[in-house]
């Protein structure tokens, strides 16, 4: 470990027991897995309703899944594609596809197939490994492609293949989950190409191609929205997700004692770096959620003494406001905190008068590898980013002249630091543009507005960017436009946040309708074909016909107007 970061402000609340910058090790984040599994073969690595899964068991079955990929002809470079919710073969198979030499493209189990499409299109892959309750809707994505762009291979799995279907007692999965956890789907027809069993796999006995990446390879393809277009892939090395990993385990204390609640999804860069990649890391317990149910969560953390709780802040109102929640034991808890959303300081109050626990907020992007901002455990600060941490320079800077501006002063939030990515995949334009040199570093524009206290706290106070935070998860309204408009009924729509008491935000589409459906087309049509083309959490809650929609004097849709006209309603 090295301490040659320049002193800022906030390091004066640095943890005493950290250096101000690591050295991470220069090694495939496959090594890590591989590393804990000799040290602690034994060891549960993994729990899912009462199943345990040892490190010595889940490296074995990536280097079985690793050899059966590159039989099917994944090769070094190639990128898979990555769709489930939490369950132990999302791990398994993450760390396959990384043993096989390959690309990790995760992708969020609640896109349906128009929006599938991009990810299989983009990003250039032939292979999928897929739960079998999504594989029809990917299958359906790539049947719509061209021939030449269509997957190849998919590998289907069910979830009942890591657990046992009617266990019972206090294991047990919720009732409400038995039709989609345990429910067995037929394999679907993938046009042009093979779809493959999970035990087929996973009974391969071949030996698996010798491990070629190292730390500068290329080892995930994350998606990221933004102002305009559809998703863009972050190109992540094993270097650039490695120091975050280690960087995770140090700032919230991770031991091969630590028993970790996974129930962050492990599609987003915050759930797969901070808590999967950490856990591996630090030779961790991780006590595996498919979905959030308070009182399931609740139970886990007192049944098995879990230490180590990271999350959305909206799953913390949710399990402080459950009718049960006198039952849970949650003392073992000495760290819980997250991001994706502020946490309400009466909230915080009541958890820490209850349960003696501070939350402690982070801030981090796809680009930035999930975090380069956290408060310090014990000096954590409410609605607060928190400040800098390892590694990792921050500044605020005047958007327009981008020169640094004084403590106190709104402006873009800026980050320099080794878990950066190396640009937008196949965007070389948008690349360029998404950084700025100063003092001679490369710093990453986050669209971020904020600023910066005497402490060298970071405060979020507005966006450049055109975003909405509904419960952690963020919405580009662009996106969610372009979809939109296949809608034959809409000539034009403009999305918006609007206020929501529980989400924090909630999406709002301002829609003109063609003449000849006006008057026949309502709110809820438009809102039901929405759950139909889109993720559940992009579907716009509120619908309102205009007849027009404010342009500026070049035709572009004035959607600050809109969304200011928003903010402002009592």
């Amino acid at each position: 470990m090295t301490s040659t970061t320049t002193l800022r402000p906030h390091h004066k609340h640095w943890p005493r027991r950290l250096p101000h910058a690591i050295t991470p090790p220069a090694t495939s984040l496959w090594d890590n897995l591989a590393v804990s599994a000799r040290r602690y073969p034994d060891k549960a690595a993994l729990i899912f309703f009462g199943r345990q899964t040892s490190y010595r068991e889940l490296c074995e079955g990536t280097e079985r899944l690793a050899a059966y990929l590159h039989s099917i002809g994944v090769r070094k470079g190639d990128r898979v594609i990555l769709l489930m919710q939490n369950c132990p073969q999302l791990v398994l198979a993450h760390f396959a596809i990384l043993r096989a030499n390959a690309v990790v493209v995760p992708v969020n189990p609640m896109n349906l197939a128009d929006e599938l499409q991009h990810y299989i299109q983009d990003s250039e892959a032939r292979t999928a490994i897929v739960s079998a309750e999504l594989a029809s809707e990917l299958a359906k994505a790539s049947n719509g492609l061209a021939p030449a762009q269509r997957l190849q291979h998919m590998l289907v799995t069910h979830y009942t293949d890591a657990f046992d279907a009617g266990v019972s007692g206090p294991d047990a999965p919720p009732a409400a989950w038995a039709s989609w956890l345990t429910a067995q789907h037929p394999l679907p027809a993938l046009e042009g190409g093979s779809v493959h069993g999970w035990a087929q796999a996973l009974a391969c006995s071949a030996a698996p191609p010798a491990l070629e990446v190292g730390p500068d390879d290329l080892s995930m393809l994350p998606y990221t929205s933004g102002t305009t277009g559809l998703p863009k892939g972050c190109m992540h090395t094993h270097r650039s997700v490695m120091h975050n990993v280690e960087a995770t385990g140090l700032w919230v204390t991770m031991t091969p004692e630590t028993v970790s609640l996974g129930v962050v999804p492990m599609f987003h860069i915050t759930g797969m770096v901070a808590l999967l990649h950490a856990s591996i890391f630090s030779s961790v317990t991780v006590v595996l959620l498919p979905r959030w149910d308070r009182d399931l969560a609740g139970h886990l953390i007192s049944h098995y003494g879990v230490t180590h709780w990271l999350n959305i802040p909206t799953m913390v109102i949710d399990l402080m406001a459950s009718p049960h929640l006198d039952r849970y034991d949650l003392s073992s808890l000495v760290f819980i905190g997250g991001g994706g959303a502020a946490m309400p300081q009466a909230v915080a109050q009541r958890l820490f008068e209850k349960f003696q626990l501070h939350f402690a907020e982070g801030y981090g992007l796809t680009e930035t590898a999930a975090p380069s901002h956290f408060n310090p455990p014990d000096e954590a600060k409410l609605q607060c980013m928190g400040i800098p941490w390892l590694s990792t320079d921050s500044r605020i800077i005047d958007p327009e002249n981008l020169q640094e501006l004084p403590i106190g002063e709104q402006g873009e939030i800026i980050i320099h630091g080794p878990q950066l990515f190396h640009g937008y995949w196949k965007q070389p334009e948008a690349s360029a543009q998404a950084f700025v040199e100063l003092e001679g570093k490369r710093f990453f524009r986050t669209g971020d507005l904020g600023r910066m206290d005497e402490d060298g706290y970071f405060f979020i106070t507005d966006r450049l960017k055109r975003m909405i935070n509904a419960s952690g998860f963020k919405v580009w309204p662009s996106e969610v436009e372009m979809l939109m408009f296949r809608h034959p009924a809409i000539a034009e729509a403009c999305v918006i946040a609007a206020r929501d008491s529980y989400r924090g935000e909630t999406v709002k589409a301002v829609v003109v309708l063609r003449q000849e459906y006006r008057g026949k087309v309502g709110a809820e049509d438009i809102i039901a074909w929405c759950r139909e083309h889109m993720a559940a959490y992009k579907v716009p809650r509120i619908v309102e016909f205009v007849d027009a929609l404010p342009k500026s004097g070049s035709g572009k849709v004035m959607w600050r107007l809109l969304q200011e006209a928003e903010q402002n309603k009592p």
